[in-house]
């Protein structure tokens, strides 16, 4: 059984050397200090990039500050409406805008009544068919 055991620690020893020698082959081509030193300059350059695109989107918000662009604009539109508004009623006679101002009520009480005459003529027929059946269900 200590056969066995030493055999397995001598390739266990034997395994181990390779692993450093392929370690130091590695750590040699890499080159650990330039490695580091080229991080830390990507490391400054990506913060720089952050920093620039914070101010460039800064920038672009408030160029492009829609918030108060909007109320200004919805402002000048009224005033515009308003006074192409003005001018127009200006320009109309005072009879016409009486009846235009008129002309949409009438409008409104003559749909209700035609709904009350079409109500009214709907249950008419239905009197006239309920008295027929009744008068065929009536003998006399």
């Amino acid at each position: 059984m200590h056969l066995g055991e030493s055999i397995a620690v001598a390739q266990t020893v034997g395994n181990i050397s390779k692993s450093a020698e392929v370690m130091k082959l590695v750590n040699n081509l890499m080159q650990a200090p330039q490695m580091a030193a080229t991080m830390q300059e990507f490391s400054k350059e990506m913060t720089k990039a952050g920093v620039i695109a914070e101010f460039v989107n800064d920038a672009i918000d408030n160029a492009l500050d829609s918030e108060d662009m909007e109320a200004e604009i919805d402002e000048e539109v009224d005033k515009v409406l308003t006074a192409i508004a003005g001018e127009t009623a200006a320009e109309l006679p005072e009879a016409v805008r009486k009846d235009r101002i008129e002309v949409p009520a009438q409008k409104a009480s003559t749909s209700l009544q035609e709904d009350g005459i079409a109500k009214d003529v709907d249950d008419g027929e239905e009197l006239d068919e309920i008295q027929l059946g009744l008068l065929k269900l009536d003998p006399n």
